[in-house]
């Protein structure tokens, strides 16, 4: 290719619509299922989800949770169960963000936002805790200075999707297979695929998977 050839390709696509950003003032919109910062949910009557089980921990390839399980007190329980998570943590200096996590809870404790950008100065601030995991009062997550949250970040996450969503079994769609969120409520289902119609859910596919 000559020097003119290669003017007339610069030249052209000066006219040609730009497919970049102005980052970080603008941002893409991120896929609703999006892997990013996790949270720790809580019931709809402020319990935590979270029972101290520690598969999330095990399944982790990373592994970069930390979790220890406690009893909870007749008089005072922190979660619907008889233990909680005492000790939560997360490295995200190792995370890579693969949801197996979130696969793995069998109480929906754990799913993940949208929020991917941290700008750590101390590496103390990497691990996460318990504390910093478990959403607020309203079931949003806590935001921390170092996170960079813009609108819609927190609004969904990951994993209630999890058992309806149209790339998975089919016989789910249309279903709600998720327990109540605080702040959220019951979730409603993800629609059947285009083009069809969902199979019959199996016996016990309705029934409420949370507590």
């Amino acid at each position: 290719m000559g020097y003119f050839d290669g003017f007339k390709i610069t030249f052209r696509t000066m006219f040609e619509k730009r497919v970049t950003v102005e980052y970080p003032n603008e941002k893409r919109p991120k896929p609703e299922r999006f892997h990013g910062r996790h949270v720790l949910n809580r019931y709809e009557d402020g319990m935590e989800k979270c029972i101290g089980c520690e598969l999330c921990a095990g399944v982790c390839p990373a592994r970069c949770i930390y979790v220890r399980g406690a009893d909870n007190l007749p008089d005072a329980p922190v979660s619907p169960g008889e233990r909680f998570g005492f000790v939560y943590e997360i490295n995200y200096l190792r995370c890579i963000h693969c949801d197996l996590c979130v696969e793995a809870c069998p109480t929906e404790a754990i799913t993940e936002s949208k929020l991917f950008e941290f700008s750590f100065t101390d590496r103390k601030d990497a691990i996460y805790t318990k504390a910093e995991l478990v959403v607020d009062d309203d079931g949003r997550p806590q935001k921390l200075p170092w996170e960079d949250w813009r609108e819609g970040d927190d609004t969904h996450t990951s994993a209630w999707v999890r058992a309806t969503a149209p790339s998975g079994n089919a016989r789910f769609e249309g279903r709600v297979q998720w327990s109540g969120e605080l702040g959220y409520g019951v979730r409603a289902p993800e629609p059947a695929q285009p083009g069809g119609a969902p199979a019959p859910a199996p016996e016990g596919a309705n029934e409420d998977a949370g507590r």
